[in-house]
């Protein structure tokens, strides 16, 4: 592996003094239902150069303990007790003021979601740009140079035609390096990475955090990285911290705590945990075995009725470029979903599957090719055929923060497919969205708060039950664990295989993580750069991959090098 080495105890001075201390931190919220203990008497230290990992789940108080440090808590948080001493200073005294010296130059931040950390007129250029001024890393005379050089950095191809474009022009992997390349861009002494690569591919994510690897090696940098990722939190940080409810309840080695956890919370996020155990697992943990699973699909499907529910063939979606060559977002595409199984796209992002899924769902026109669904033609729909696919074809996007409406609760989300469709009455659809809040694991105390009151995690569990609202026949799932904790993440993908065993629904399932993948997959499509490179099923695309590419994705997985040996008893 190309990352970081663990220090030794030779290596790490016992009697430096740490760049971090939290001591007995406890923050709180006021609310309109009274006040909540966000997080109680959290303590950690960190080491210059080091990297340290919090993981949790969401709402577990790891992103606060992180905000907090960097003194960006929201208005309504409080620190009520404890100390955060970064450099000998005890940063829970400093004003806004004061925080504005530390900022940037000092400690810098990569948050988790690009679209509501970026600013959404402003070129992105702009944005690099701006950063190194404020703090002084940059003069008008070299600034432009300079942000071609971080966005290199942070691992941004071609940057001098990026550099001039608007995050809503970029895909959410590429903004998602524009943040990396903010937070990197003053060479900060301590750097926040709160979930730095969730929305990122495996190939990109390893690039990027080699880079942070490098500075902290290179320049003393020490990183304390947020993430639900164990696979992830193994391979890159000496130390881990394990959150839960708000309190730590384990810490110590990263390689001790994954391999030889105490804790019982602890125990589960490993034993939930894709990436650590994916070497390990065989295909299909969550489902049926493929065969199985072709035979039940076979004996439902109604003799008149086709056996694949959707078929594309030579589907190309091309962008014309004034002066330039056309580009091809997809190129040829060709696929099958057969009835009640689950087709899965892999690539890097630009590999045009996420096109190839909005072409699908009808949100973008296909330049030529066909696509059928149950055996009509969707470029011929009737208005009333289009309605109906509307309904039998549900999406869940990515992104959690921008695929909900800020203005209505979280009932009236999920309730608004069913009263769009008039299913029921409105004691029924009330009824529903109860059940469907029980199916993602969520409270019914959250019907009555907005998407902003919630965590990532729980805004996607939310698009996911509204998703199911309407009990489609496929659902068209676009990262739709990307932005969940490791525990919250298996509950979601065991509800889907759940689901799909009840009601025979289909799946096609757009990830970059092919270690959750692996899990849920019947068959696996790997795209390159808009084309269709290796398709085959999931058991024969992880245990003998035919394309480079496809063995080059595979390689890159967290924890793949782990070897972490399975409990015999736990299995």
């Amino acid at each position: 592996m190309s990352g970081m080495t663990h220090a030794t105890p030779e290596q790490t001075a016992p009697e430096a003094a740490p760049l971090l201390e939290v001591k007995d931190l406890s923050i709180s919220f006021r609310t309109q239902h009274g006040t909540v203990e966000a997080v109680q008497g959290a303590s950690l230290t960190l080491r210059q150069g080091q990297t340290l990992a919090i993981v949790g789940e969401s709402g577990s108080g790891k992103s606060t303990t992180a905000m907090a440090i960097i003194g960006l808590l929201p208005d309504n948080g409080n620190i009520t007790s404890g100390s955060i001493t970064f450099d000998g200073k005890d940063l829970a005294k400093y004003s806004d003021k004061q925080y504005q010296s530390v900022r940037g130059n000092q400690i810098g931040l990569v948050p988790q979601d690009p679209m509501s950390n970026l600013n959404p007129v402003t070129r992105v250029g702009d944005q690099i740009a701006e950063t190194l001024l404020v703090n002084k890393m940059a003069t008008k005379a070299d600034v432009n140079a300079k942000v071609l050089e971080v966005m290199g950095r942070a691992g941004i191809p071609n940057p001098e035609a990026k550099v001039r474009a608007y995050p809503h022009e970029l895909s959410g992997g590429l903004r998602q390096r524009v943040l990396i390349a903010i937070g990197l861009a003053c060479r900060p002494r301590l750097l926040i990475a709160d979930e730095p690569t969730s929305a990122l591919d495996v190939t990109v994510q390893r690039t990027i955090l080699d880079q942070i690897d490098t500075m902290t090696a290179e320049l003393g940098t020490s990183v304390l990285l947020i993430t639900h990722d164990l696979g992830l939190a193994a391979e890159r940080a000496e130390q881990v911290v394990v959150m839960h409810r708000g309190r730590v309840v384990e810490q110590g080695d990263a390689r001790q705590i994954l391999e030889n956890p105490q804790h019982e919370y602890t125990k589960k996020l490993v034993a939930a945990a894709p990436s650590v155990g994916v070497a390990r697992q065989a295909p299909g943990a969550y489902t049926a075995p493929l065969a199985e699973r072709e035979e039940l699909a076979t004996e439902e499907v109604p003799a008149a009725a086709p056996a694949n529910l959707v078929e594309l063939r030579d589907l190309t979606k091309v962008y014309p470029i004034r002066g330039k060559e056309d580009f091809y977002a997809a190129k040829g595409v060709s696929l099958d979903i057969p009835r009640g199984s689950t087709v899965a796209i892999v690539g890097e992002s630009g590999s045009g599957k996420t096109t190839t899924a909005r072409m699908l769902l009808g949100l973008i026109k296909p330049t030529s090719g066909t696509m059928t669904f149950d055996g009509k033609d969707l470029t011929k729909l009737s208005k009333a055929d289009a309605k109906d696919f509307r309904r039998r074809v549900q999406p869940v996007f990515q992104d959690p923060y921008s695929s909900l409406n800020p203005m209505f609760t979280i009932g009236r989300i999920i309730q608004e497919p069913m009263d769009a469709y008039k299913v029921g009455t409105p004691a029924t659809r009330r009824a529903r969205v109860k059940e469907l809040l029980d199916q993602v694991a969520l409270p019914q105390a959250m019907l009555r708060r907005y998407p902003s009151e919630l965590s990532g995690g729980q805004r996607q569990r939310v698009a996911i039950a509204r998703a199911l609202a309407l009990e489609p026949e496929l659902i068209v799932c676009d990262e739709p664990v990307s932005a969940l904790d490791v525990l919250v993440q298996a509950q979601i993908l065991k509800l889907l295989a759940d689901l799909q065993a009840e009601r025979g629904l289909s799946y096609l399932f757009i990830s970059h993580d092919l270690a959750v993948v692996r899990l849920i997959s019947d068959y696996v499509c790997v795209m390159q750069n808009g084309e269709l490179v290796e398709a085959a099923s999931s058991e024969e695309i992880f245990t003998n991959p035919r394309h480079p590419y496809t063995r080059k994705l595979l390689a890159s997985i967290p924890g793949n090098e782990l070897g972490i040996q399975e409990d015999p008893e736990a299995a």
